[in-house]
């Protein structure tokens, strides 16, 4: 297939405008390429765009997640929370896509369908919804880990006369504003109970006449502590900005938490109860990333943080069946995302809202007026979906990506995906995935790590560009060893033990079940080192031409 002439061209073309893809812009941009970015959603913002369910809010310090302000590219910007609001953080969206100038080369409203590698000139063609055809040498996904929204598939979802929507597309009213999350006189379902439900539901329930929340698996759910951001406290973190960023990076996962160096299992109960009590009481996800370094290593160790919380939630839920179905029985404590809420368990002490168990009674359908489970009908007349994404290579998927002598890349990822440092997959010349499988910033804080790849991503091109390099790809021997390792370290823990949304989970035609981690977990600072080395080395591990 030769070279196929379009209306545009361009040295690169980025897919998505959050955080990571409009920060990737601006980087391409300043070191002179000509680039073009495209975006389905009508502005920059990324899940912080399309989230804004009531409640919405981030789960990692403000000040620690906003990777513009940290690097000294929008220094000014003030946080006015500890756990910043969806409004908040598209502001801040918009400020840093204003500050960079990156606006006004993206197309909005526009989705990429089809994405071809041309194999004797080295371009990537790419196709758009409206038909339109542009090239690129260079071809970056910022779709994001968490945008491919799932729904379940429920019999009769069609036939729902109220209203439905999925919470990552909560209704706008004419300004494009998120509508009113006011919900008095009404019978709301919010079905799952996953970070999204955890918070959604105590909001909702300020408001209805009655919620049924239907969960399927609960999770292990600490307290946030959300507080309001002083002027003096601001004051002071922007001085520091530095040094928090230099600490973050120096963590496994860029959240401002660094483990204890000792191990549950050789700590006196009182001593590691009074341990607990204080992380507990500690805002954000230090429970989960400041705990024993054993805790996703040993069962017994974090059978001790398990129960710990399990009595957390049985003081704060007064009826004890209700409690008990709270509490996880089948995943360790952290093996999936631990939902930072605000009030979740005391929303089940409220007398308009009921929990409905769907493991014990499953759906069977929905109908015009509600939900039917095993045991009975629910009528309603607002059915929220918090049934999450198709994770990570779930956005991927849904472009149709024909690599080398048109290779699909949803079918080479069929039973998982295969790459070299979760940046490029072999049969795929030149294409890059921010925020992608097997990276280190998928499973780490996506605001300061998704910045720190699409930094090392611009010297590659850089390098490529300066040597006349039309080619890029991982050699057979590099993306095979990188990817057992993904695989190895992660059966190592007891992360293995969840089916989480970084895990993905395939039938094969024979009946075998087929379970591949999506995500790196080998920590920031050594995946960080490891891509480094791959640098210094002229890039060894990739095949260039």
């Amino acid at each position: 297939m030769g070279f196929e002439k379009a209306a545009e061209e361009f040295d690169a073309i980025v897919v998505g405008a959050g955080f990571s893809g409009i920060y990737m812009v601006h980087r391409l941009r300043e070191m002179g390429l000509t680039v073009r970015a495209f975006e389905a959603a009508e502005g920059v913002g990324g899940t912080w765009f399309w989230n804004r369910y009531p409640g919405c809010r981030l789960d990692t310090e403000s000040y620690a997640y906003g990777y513009f302000a940290l690097n000294g590219l929008i220094p000014d910007w003030t946080w006015s929370e500890r756990f910043a609001s969806q409004p908040e953080m598209l502001r801040y969206a918009n400020h840093a896509a204003d500050k960079m100038d990156v606006r006004r080369l993206y197309r909005f409203r526009t989705k990429v369908v089809a994405a071809t590698f041309l194999d004797d000139s080295n371009i990537w063609k790419v196709e758009l919804d409206d038909g339109a055809i542009v090239n690129c040498r260079f071809l970056i996904s910022a779709t994001g880990p968490l945008s491919a929204t799932r729904m379940p598939d429920i019999e009769g979802i069609e036939t729902f006369a109220g209203e439905s929507y999925h919470s990552s597309r909560w209704p706008v009213d004419a300004d494009g504003k998120a509508r009113s999350a006011d919900f008095t006189g009404k019978r709301v379902a919010v079905i799952g109970t996953g970070a999204t439900g955890v918070q959604i539901i105590p909001i909702v329930a300020e408001t209805a006449k009655q919620l049924f929340v239907f969960q399927r698996t609960p999770n292990w759910c600490t307290p946030l502590g959300n507080v309001p951001i002083t002027a003096e406290e601001m004051d002071d973190i922007r001085r520091r900005y530095p040094t928090i960023l230099e600490y973050v990076k120096s963590t496994d996962t860029a959240f401002p938490y660094h483990r204890d160096p000792r191990k549950a299992v050789s700590v006196p109960k009182e001593e590691r109860d009074a341990f607990f009590e204080g992380l507990y009481n500690q805002p954000g996800y230090g429970i989960w990333l400041s705990g024993f370094r054993d805790l996703l290593l040993n069962k017994e160790s974090n059978r001790f943080l398990a129960d710990f919380v399990a009595d957390k939630i049985r003081l704060r839920v007064k009826d004890p069946v209700v409690a008990e179905k709270l509490i996880p029985k089948d995943h360790p404590f952290g093996g999936k995302r631990v939902p930072m809420e605000t009030n979740y368990y005391e929303t089940f002490n409220l007398e308009s809202v009921h929990l409905v168990d769907i493991k014990e009674s499953p759906i069977q359908r929905i109908t015009e007026r509600g939900i039917q489970t095993g045991n009975a009908h629910h009528d309603v007349d607002v059915i929220i979906f918090a049934t999450g994404f198709d994770a990570v290579t779930g956005a991927l998927d849904r472009i149709d990506i024909r690599g080398e002598q048109g290779l699909s890349l949803k079918e080479s990822w069929a039973d998982g995906p295969s790459t070299f440092l979760g940046l490029q997959s072999r049969g795929f010349p030149n294409f890059f995935t921010l925020v992608g499988p097997h990276n280190g910033s998928t499973f780490c804080n996506v605001g300061v790590c998704g910045g720190l790849q699409a930094e090392w991503v611009t010297r590659m091109v850089s390098y490529m560009s300066n040597r006349g390099l039309t080619y890029s790809a991982p050699s057979e021997a590099a993306e095979a060893q990188w990817t057992e390792e993904i695989y190895r370290d992660f059966s190592r823990t007891l992360l293995a033990e969840a089916n989480a949304w970084w895990v993905k989970v395939t039938e094969k035609p024979d009946g075998t079940i087929v379970r591949r981690t999506l995500v790196h977990v080998g920590g920031g600072p050594e995946y960080r080192k490891r891509c480094e080395q791959v640098a210094y080395c002229d890039y060894d591990g990739f095949e260039l031409a």
